[in-house]
């Protein structure tokens, strides 16, 4: 796990087998991309794109956006040349791994002893590429307070609501919709993800909507994320990365109160009063730490 806090309010998806969409992702807008060698290619492409993932982080300019790739999963064959291939050629340019399917400790333990021993063998600082873990499946669910602490690499913990659906017969065809639910479909699975996430300094991300005409609908599950702590989502198509951005930052309103908040309670402090009236609200410290948060977000997202 890091110190630094990155911004992560947008993940743009990025199918390993395209090059041409490999090379758009850094100029994309988005905070974060990961170049996907999992679900988003066929198994009879999987080996030549790892080529296309060392390429584009070898030949890009990643100054502008967080680069990340997806491996397979650990029951598949092809995740040990995943780590082997690209880390060993390309990992110098590597922010983190996403790892599918971490559903138990198990996993992300091999993940993790793997990826030291590639780093060691290739002159590689240990322990600078960090770790992405998607909870996408019941068994994690239940494990993932022991997914958390399996590496000091994680960095965020990351919904996978497709999966995780079909792991629980849940109804359903649409990936991340939950339409016609009464209320907010996911909010047990990204609030435990959050509690767990947070309680280990960690980042917690909403995984796709994929519904992509529905701008409202994913607008919506945006500020339902946002709202249960989420500190962004995916986005499996540019029309997703400027609405996600904007949603998983204040807006100018709300930074200017919080900064009015902080401000004002401080001064009552200071003149020894434990609360203060604020636009007809009582103000304390609680609501003090949560206009740090919101203080935090906006300068993250350079509105100071």
């Amino acid at each position: 796990m890091t110190d630094e806090i990155k911004l992560r309010r947008s993940q743009l998806a990025v199918p390993a087998s395209n090059p041409e969409f490999i090379a758009k992702a850094p100029t994309s807008g988005a905070d974060e991309a990961f170049l996907d060698l999992e679900d988003s290619v066929a198994p009879n492409k999987k080996v030549d794109s790892r080529a296309n993932v060392i390429e584009g982080l070898i030949e890009n300019d990643w100054s502008e956006t967080l680069p990340c790739y997806r491996m397979n999963g650990t029951d598949t064959k092809w995740w040990y040349d995943d780590i082997v291939e690209v880390i060993g050629q390309a990992g110098e340019f590597v922010d983190t791994i996403m790892v599918p399917m971490a559903n138990n400790p198990g996993v992300v333990a091999s993940v993790d002893n793997l990826l030291t021993a590639v780093e060691e063998n290739n002159g590689l600082p240990v322990g600078e590429i960090g770790l992405q873990c998607q909870i996408e499946h019941a068994e994690g669910m239940t494990k993932i307070e022991s997914v958390a602490e399996a590496s000091d690499r994680i960095e965020s913990l990351v919904f996978g609501p497709g999966d995780y659906t079909a792991s629980v017969d849940a109804a359903g065809l649409t990936i991340g919709s939950g339409e016609g639910y009464p209320g907010h479909y996911w909010q047990y699975q990204l609030s435990r993800i959050a509690h767990v996430a947070k309680s280990h300094g960690m980042q917690v991300i909403d995984g796709p909507y994929s519904d992509i005409d529905n701008a409202a609908g994913f607008n919506k599950s945006c500020q339902n994320a946002a709202r249960l702590g989420c500190d962004g989502k995916w986005a499996i198509h540019p029309s997703q990365i400027e609405p996600a951005n904007e949603v998983f930052a204040p807006s100018r309103e709300e930074a200017d109160r919080a900064k009015r908040i902080v401000d004002e309670y401080e001064a009552a402090t200071d003149a020894g009063s434990g609360a203060v009236k604020i636009d007809g609200e009582m103000v304390d410290e609680a609501t003090r730490k949560m206009a740090i948060n919101v203080m935090r977000q906006a300068d993250q997202a350079g509105m100071y």
